[in-house]
This record gives C-alpha cells, sequence and structure tokens, in this order.
C-alpha cells in the first residue's frame, strides 16, 4: 500500500460502558504501527452511562484519527454498522473495546488479506485472567470441553474457518453483505461470516494476529453472557433454516436430561411408584456422577497447564459455560413455536448486555 492522503484503513469499534478497559484499549490503538498506512479509527459509544464517553472525547481531542459517533442502538451490530457508514477506507478493521491488541496487530491482519486471497482474516482471541477465577474463565474459554472447539478458540491454529471474533475485510465485502444484522444482540460476527461463506467467500485465520481478551470475572457475569449467545445462537439458526451443530446440542442436552429426570424423580416420589422411583434416582446419579467424574479429569488436566489455584473453579466453570449455553438455546427455541422473537426484545434478560 501507498502512502496517500486518502484513508484506505477504517478501524470500527462499538462500545458502552466500558470505562474499565477504555483507556487500556485505546493505548493499543494508537500504539498500532501503521508506518505508511493512512487511516482512521471510528468508535460508536452506545450511550454511554459511566464516564466512557469522556474518555473518547478526551482522546479524540488529542488525536485527530479518532472519530466518536453516536449508537442509540446500543448494541454492537448497530455500532459497528455505523461507524461502517462513516468509515473512508477501502479496508475495515474491527477492534473491540474490552481487548487489546499486539502492535502489528492492524498491519498483519491487511497483509493476510491480501496474501491469502481471503475474504475475511484475522486472528484467535486469548483469554488472560487475573486471579484465579478470571483465569479459570480464560483457560476454560480455549478447552474443547467447553466450547465445542471452533478453531478461534485455538490460538495455535493457522488455516480456513468458519468465523473470526474481529478482523478485517475490503469494504466492499461487508457493504455487499448487507453489514451486521441489527436484529442480533449477541452472535453477530457468527451470521455476518455464515452469510458469506453461503456466499462463497472464505475466512482464513492466523495465529500471528495476535489479541488479548479479558474475560468475566464472576461466575454470574459468566452465566448471563453464555446464557444469551445461546439464546441468539437460536435465531441465527432460524433466520438461515441451518440444523444446530453438535457443538449446540450437546448443553442442550445435558439441561434435558437433568430436566426430565429430576422431575421424574419427583413425580415417582409423588405418586409413591418405589420401583420407577429408584430407577429414575439411580439413573439421574449415575449421569451426575459421570459428567461430575469427567469435568473433574478435564479440570485437573487443565490445571496442570493453566495453574493449580484455577482447579477449585474449573468444576463450576465448565457447568456455567454448558448449563447457561443450554438454558439460553432452550429458551430460543420457543422462537420456532411462536409467531414473533420480538417478544423476547425487550426483556432485559435477553438483551442487556453485561459489560
Amino acid at each position: 500500500m501507498t502512502d496517500t492522503s486518502a484513508v484506505q484503513v477504517s478501524i470500527v469499534v462499538a462500545c458502552r460502558n466500558e470505562i474499565k478497559c477504555i483507556g487500556r484499549f485505546l493505548d493499543s490503538l494508537l500504539a498500532q504501527d501503521m508506518t505508511g498506512i493512512p487511516w482512521e479509527a471510528i468508535i460508536a459509544d452506545g450511550m454511554s452511562d459511566d464516564g466512557t464517553r469522556d474518555v473518547l472525547e478526551e482522546y479524540r481531542a488529542q488525536y485527530s484519527k479518532l472519530r466518536v459517533v453516536a449508537n442509540p442502538g446500543r448494541i454492537v451490530s448497530s455500532g459497528l454498522n455505523a461507524a461502517i457508514r462513516e468509515a473512508r477506507g477501502r479496508f475495515i478493521i474491527r477492534m473491540d473495546a474490552h481487548s487489546w491488541y499486539a502492535q502489528n496487530y492492524c498491519r498483519l491482519c491487511l497483509e493476510t488479506l491480501e496474501h491469502t486471497g481471503a475474504d475475511y482474516a484475522g486472528g484467535p482471541v486469548q483469554a488472560l485472567g487475573v486471579g484465579a477465577l478470571p483465569c479459570a474463565v480464560a483457560a476454560a474459554y480455549h478447552s474443547r470441553f467447553s466450547t465445542g472447539g471452533a478453531k478461534f478458540h485455538d490460538v495455535n491454529y493457522e488455516g480456513w474457518v468458519d468465523t473470526l471474533p474481529y478482523g478485517c475485510w475490503h469494504k466492499e465485502t461487508l457493504l455487499r453483505l448487507g453489514l451486521f444484522d441489527e436484529n442480533l444482540v449477541r452472535n453477530q460476527d457468527d451470521e455476518l461470516s455464515l452469510r458469506l461463506t453461503r456466499a462463497g467467500g472464505r475466512i482464513w485465520q492466523n495465529p500471528a494476529i495476535v489479541s488479548w481478551y479479558s474475560p468475566r470475572r464472576t461466575i454470574a457475569s459468566l452465566f448471563h453472557q453464555y446464557f444469551q449467545y445461546g439464546f441468539w445462537k437460536v435465531a441465527v439458526i432460524r433466520k438461515h433454516r441451518l440444523p444446530a451443530s453438535w457443538r449446540h446440542i450437546v448443553p442442550v442436552a445435558v439441561v434435558l436430561a437433568n430436566f426430565f429426570l429430576i422431575s421424574s424423580v419427583a413425580v415417582t416420589k409423588a405418586i409413591g411408584a418405589e420401583a420407577w422411583f429408584y430407577a429414575t434416582a439411580l439413573l439421574w446419579l449415575a449421569l451426575a456422577a459421570a459428567y461430575a467424574l469427567t469435568t473433574l479429569i478435564v479440570s485437573i488436566r487443565l490445571a496442570r497447564r493453566k495453574g493449580w489455584m484455577t482447579l477449585v473453579y474449573l468444576p463450576f466453570v465448565f457447568a456455567t459455560y454448558h448449563l447457561s449455553y443450554g438454558l439460553g438455546f432452550l429458551m430460543g427455541m420457543r422462537w420456532y413455536f411462536t409467531t414473533s422473537g420480538h417478544a423476547f426484545y425487550g426483556q432485559s434478560l435477553f438483551t442487556r448486555l453485561t459489560r
């Protein structure tokens, strides 16, 4: 790329109430090695009320390459779209405000996009936690046992993938696809990637493209996050008439098995059917013991690599990943039996972002 006066690269960001990490993100953004590449950064603020907007305005006043636009829709997809529509560059790089990035992140995204011939290029996100519980959440984020083996969770994988969390596109590619779906509170990245691959596009993951992600710090916030991921995954499946993959079905099966067996135990006890009561109770205990044993074994193996301090939390973290996603997916399944999924849109459990 040659150095001209015209903007060639637009970095787009959607944020809301990121006061705890917005400074670190902006410093990471401004430290990018973009020598010889005219660029701009457009940050769509989702009506933050925690001081985030004040920080953005302070940085904007100091750095001419930064622009701040309003995102009255408040969710990620509407914010990204608002920023993309304002973008002047031929290339769009997406960043996220609660992550931070290696100095060569943007440059490698651009080089990978051009050298591979991909329509979308980026790298895996490395989860980094501080403290025993966040470290356990981060360790589980990269485990096949909790996430089902999606390639972008593997920080060493290089090659073609189904989706990426962040990365780089030609702006014309995004415009042709119709930008992000603003009906989705979560999973807007997956849905855009699905439209791209269905249109014949390809996505390349380069592990040299490094960014770091700060995971949830409490079990409750982790539960809320993955409950929403499960819920909004059904919206994607419904929109595109796709069957659910085994990664989606396993957590649902865990939740359903527990629900039906516990219900059966309660009902058979209430009606005095002792034989059925003992049979269902033993079956539930056997399944619960098998799940607990498997979780403990996986936790011990992971703690050996990630630090023994995580072992106390890992079994609970794994259970949270599985149960929250499964419950969210089951709630989303109600969309198949209602005339409109929009009945859920106003309920904060499904729409309120945890940060």
